[in-house]
């Protein structure tokens, strides 16, 4: 690791022609002398933009909006799913994409425990970034959940009713 180049530029030309570049990898000292530099190549958010542009540009139109409508219909999904797990309820009625509050009847905390427990990312404890909020967890589905994920999440958190 220590042989690569401390900078690695990306370059690539926009419709018009004209060369464009990035600064895509860089150590965190790049800037200091060499000598007293201590840490390892590290990326930068230039790369993290990149990778979600080429993303979006391979998906196209119709392929983001396909993938936001599934989103948005798994989320729903889970939301009904969800609401009528017993100890759990939702805590918000309004309309949303793909995040969700849910109300728990137990810790927060010991909820995500024992969904971690059975390789499950249950979401976040929101008591942590608000004490109203202090029984109630933000699920988040994608289209990266299938169905199968989704009724292990609600059978893990309680079954249904």
């Amino acid at each position: 690791m220590r042989q690569m180049p401390g900078r690695l530029v990306g370059a690539t030309e926009d419709r018009e022609g004209r060369t464009g570049y990035v600064l895509t990898l860089a150590t965190r000292e790049q800037h200091i002398r060499r000598e007293k530099a201590t840490s390892n190549i590290c990326t930068s958010e230039a790369l993290i933009a990149l990778i979600a542009t080429i993303y979006m540009e391979t998906l196209g139109k119709n392929g983001l909006r396909e993938v936001a409508l599934q989103n948005l219909r798994k989320a729903a999904y889970a939301r009904e799913r969800l609401a009528k797990v017993r100890g759990c309820g939702l805590k918000f009625s309004g309309p949303s994409f793909n995040e969700f509050v849910v109300q728990v009847k137990r810790k927060p905390a010991d909820v995500l425990k024992g969904l971690l427990r059975k390789q499950i990312l249950g979401g976040v404890d929101l008591s942590r970034y608000y004490p109203e909020l202090s029984d109630c967890l933000l699920v988040c589905v994608t289209e990266q959940n299938s169905r199968e994920e989704i009724e292990a999440l609600a059978k893990a958190m309680g079954g249904g009713r």
